[in-house]
């Protein structure tokens, strides 16, 4: 076994793969770059070795630093999580040639799924059934244009390289062909290096299923059944579930029979997962399940198998990459109740979705299992992604599980920093949601009633208002919490409070006739400005003293940073004329693209940001000047 093992990754995988390793009395090695010094991954690891600047590129993304790191500390293993190198199967490689331990799957495996058309290309050939499309050599515009046609719109064009739903764009016609495939071909090119693209046939009423398989160094390699993972956001996944709602017996087998042959089809070791597509207009039919793509690393979502087959996949993949085989055989592994995941990002949904940065000064996550990489008082960072941890439940039933997962997202407290718990909980209450309707286009058709700003309820208000006219507040402006369950309102009904709740003037009548039997946590901190929290939202409360409160915003018209990035494509100049919604640059934060729009008609009259600049945020980058 295993003595002592590298994870060369951060955050909440990180802290998960110590945790095991630490049960299996394996030293761990953590590494870190500027922006991580004092992260919870570092603080949780037996040894940590800095590996350079905040940006990944100079630090979790250069392959020496971290072999080398394991050489200084005597680490005979390299765990790489998933994202970064974890799917570098040169790196694999360098690990390998330096006398170290590769926890993962050979190069070879990694190199023949790593490409997208040239891993359906394989499929094809072992038997497994792919989506129609184009996996073509010729890159060309005009070519790609022309099979896109041909395919029929709309079409999806997808990075071969990679994964997490970057270089990949649904297309609906023909004239947003060319931009699109611009957009995608940059992304591609900046998270993955390459550039090329595949294209596929968008499935009318997509599912997402994927099966997790398992190989050892012996040619065995057994399926831990399937997970649901349709829930989600620009091909990012946000809710994810085992099993996969409507699966019948005889489809299970088929799909996860279909799995094994594929990870045999490239002979693979250690943890994998083989993601299909299904057309589930006529409900999950094994003849209308295509296989999309592999993943050849641990999951994000693999808690979930763990809960419902009680396997720890991280165990497994130590004892395989020590020379084991599988602990047990296929027969004898079964699925017991319901597991689902929820990714709780820091995020502002009302906001578009955009990553919200900062210190945790308070973070109150709650559930059956929570996995995290951070703690109160740590920092989400601009450089990584803005996940703060993921919530898990478990029940004997669907319906158990989801009110456990509904239950963790409602009473989730994070502050200031923005999330999506709010709407993570609006997801889990829908009827549809509820009943297994699921499609991957759910969140993007509904996208507009599910981020509806979240507006604090009367009751919660009243109660605010009777504690801030009625307490007296402390002189310590430290950080103090207070429970405000069942708390009765005994004031008068015509005696009523003007607050101020996230900057607007709201007044509320304090009743003798209402009881709020809500669970509300209040946050109070320099005097009677203070942060109540409601059904996973967060609502910033003070008494209206008629001041004008807030920053001063920018005038009509001026573009701001929504957030700290590099401008990496400015589309107009100053003088030109644009229309409302027209692309006017492009910012690339938290590993994502983020297009400004022009607010309306008008003419740009000032301009600041120039590509490949770096821009901080709510700086204003131009200014357009209406129409008259």
């Amino acid at each position: 076994m295993i003595a002592k093992l590298l994870i060369a990754n951060r955050g909440e995988i990180a802290c998960r793969i110590m945790r095991t390793a630490r049960e299996m009395g394996v030293a761990t090695v953590a590494v870190y770059s500027d922006a991580d010094a004092k992260a919870l991954h570092v603080r949780s690891a037996d040894e940590a070795v800095h590996i350079g600047p905040s940006p990944a590129a100079e630090s979790y993304l250069v392959g020496e630093k971290i072999i080398a790191a394991a050489k200084e500390t005597g680490a005979e293993a390299i765990h790489p999580g998933y994202g970064f190198l974890s799917e570098n199967a040169g790196f694999a490689q360098a690990v390998i040639d330096a006398g170290l331990i590769w926890v993962g799957p050979k190069p070879e495996s990694i190199r023949a799924m790593g490409l997208k058309d040239a891993a359906k290309g394989r499929m094809i050939a072992a038997g497994v059934p792919v989506t129609p499309g184009y996996l073509g050599e010729d890159q060309s515009v005009e070519r790609l244009t022309k099979e896109a046609d041909a395919i029929g719109y709309p079409v999806l064009i997808k990075a071969v390289a990679g994964g997490g739903g970057k270089g990949m764009r649904k297309v609906e016609q023909a004239e947003n062909f060319a931009a699109d495939l611009e957009s995608c071909r940059r992304e591609a090119k900046a998270s993955f290096g390459n550039d090329e693209v595949l294209l596929e046939k968008w499935i009318t009423s997509p599912r997402h299923i994927e099966v997790q398989v398992f190989g050892d160094a012996h040619g065995n390699v057994v399926h831990l059944f399937e997970r649901d993972c349709s829930l989600q956001r620009r091909h990012q996944k946000v809710i994810e579930e085992a099993p996969a709602p409507g699966m019948d017996e005889a489809t299970r087998e088929e799909i996860c029979a279909a799995a094994v042959r594929a990870a045999k089809a490239v002979d693979y070791e250690g943890a994998g997962t083989i993601e299909f597509i299904a057309d589930a207009s006529e409900g999950l039919r094994a003849d209308r399940i295509f296989f999309m793509e592999m993943n050849t690393r641990l999951q994000v979502e693999h808690p979930v198998t763990e809960e419902i087959t009680g396997v720890d996949l991280v165990e497994w993949q130590l004892r395989v990459a020590s020379g084991e085989p599988i602990p047990v055989k296929q027969e004898e592994l079964s699925m017991n109740g319901w597991a689902i995941e929820a990714r709780l990002y820091a995020e502002d949904p009302a906001k578009g979705f955009l990553p919200s940065t900062g210190r945790l000064d308070h973070l109150e996550l709650v559930g059956d299992r929570v996995e995290t990489g951070v703690e109160e008082r740590d920092d989400i960072s601009p450089f990584y992604d803005p996940m703060i941890a993921k919530l898990i439940s478990w029940g004997e039933d669907r319906e158990e599980a989801i009110k456990g997962l509904l239950d963790s997202c409602l009473g989730t407290e994070v502050e200031p920093v923005r999330t999506n718990a709010w709407f993570l909980a609006r997801l889990l209450a829908e009827a549809s949601f509820r009943e297994g309707d699921l499609s991957t286009g759910f969140i993007g058709e509904n996208q507009d009633r599910l981020i509806d700003p979240p507006v604090a309820s009367h009751a919660l208000l009243q109660a605010a208002a009777d504690e801030l006219v009625s307490e007296q507040h402390s002189d310590d402006e430290s950080y103090m919490l207070k429970s405000l369950r069942g708390l009765r309102l005994n004031r008068r009904p015509e005696h009523s409070v003007r607050l101020r709740v996230d900057g607007e003037t709201q007044t509320v009548e304090l009743s003798d006739q209402e009881v709020w039997e809500g669970y509300v946590r209040t946050l109070v901190r320099e005097g009677d400005v203070r942060t109540l929290f409601e059904n996973g939202a967060a609502f910033k409360v003070s008494s209206d003293r008629n001041e004008a409160g807030g920053a001063t915003s920018a005038a009509d018209g001026a573009i701001l940073a929504p957030m700290p990035g590099k401008v990496i494509a400015v589309d107009v100049a100053e003088g030109d004329a644009v229309t409302a919604g027209q692309r006017l640059m492009v910012l690339e934060a938290m590993k994502m693209e983020h297009a400004l729009t022009a607010p309306f008609d008008g003419t740009v009259t000032e301009l600041s940001a120039s590509t490949g600049g770096q821009v901080q945020v709510e700086a204003v980058l131009c200014v357009v000047e209406p129409s008259e």
